[in-house]
């Protein structure tokens, strides 16, 4: 599909071709400044390529950008949900957005609650909501009008540990429960290595390598671990991927800055 993305004379995403599998968990690698983020930014059709194209859920990012965006879900890094509302009130303003029918739209909400284990926080502001609690809902906001492909841009930056493994079940789950396409960016080489079947690692906005994790590890050594992989593909160290979390500020923060350097 060779997806190019140029800048003046930088090419952020130079003739990318990357094919994923219906139903998978696929990750996306890469320093900061590779691509990643460009990359997803063209498949969701809110930045056009200035060569090549793709589709995406069987439909064409530049010929069909509407049938694209009514079949995707989106999470982008910095916070999507309002603070000031709760959670009731964003998933009710999601369903409105998405163009849900009115008769779907009470039973869609409280089953999204229900699944990202927020029901009893329906009714809580979400900035009194934790990092991890404000995830879940912004995946639940993502998942209301059953997207074929769900787009995670460091699905889980700025969370503790016990957080993150809270969203990777319900990733899994919504894989499993609605054969959802989960396509991901991440610097968390666990998170890699637990939810993906797929990796694809960029490097200056070329596509470095691209299988299974422990394939790719064996590419690289007998013992190599998924670090070892990411320096030997992406020609970098890894960067400070995980940053401690807190509440809704705490998390907006650093996703905010998470944005601005990736």
């Amino acid at each position: 599909m060779g997806l190019t993305r140029r800048y003046g004379t930088l090419v952020a995403v130079d003739h990318l071709d990357l094919r994923v599998e219906s139903g998978s968990i696929f990750g996306l690698l890469g320093p900061n400044g590779a691509g990643k983020s460009t990359t997803i930014m063209m498949l969701i059709t809110l930045l056009p390529p200035s060569e090549g194209g793709a589709m995406v859920a069987g439909y064409d990012i530049i010929r069909s950008p509407a049938s694209v965006r009514r079949h995707i879900g989106y999470v982008p890094q910095s916070v999507s949900a309002d603070g000031a509302l709760t959670g009731a009130e964003n998933l009710r303003l999601s369903a409105r957005l998405y163009g849900l029918p009115r008769s779907e739209r009470a039973e869609r909400i409280s089953e999204a609650l229900e699944f990202m284990g927020l029901s009893e926080h329906a009714d809580a502001l979400v900035k009194k909501y934790s990092g991890g609690m404000v995830r879940r809902l912004e995946l639940a906001q993502a998942m209301l009008h059953r997207p074929a492909v769900l787009f995670l841009d460091e699905p889980t930056i700025g969370l503790d540990p016990i957080a993150r493994h809270a969203v990777w079940e319900r990733l899994r789950e919504l894989r499993q429960r609605f054969g959802m396409t989960v396509f991901l960016t991440t610097h968390d080489m666990e998170e890699a290595e637990a939810l993906c079947g797929t990796l694809g690692i960029m490097h200056s906005g070329k596509l470095a390598a691209l299988g299974a994790p422990e394939a790719l590890k064996k590419q690289v050594g007998a013992d190599a671990t998924l670090d070892d992989v990411f320096i030997h593909f992406a020609g970098a160290s890894l960067g400070d991927a995980d940053s401690e979390g807190g509440r809704y500020s705490d998390v907006r923060r650093t996703r905010r800055t998470a944005t601005r350097l990736g």
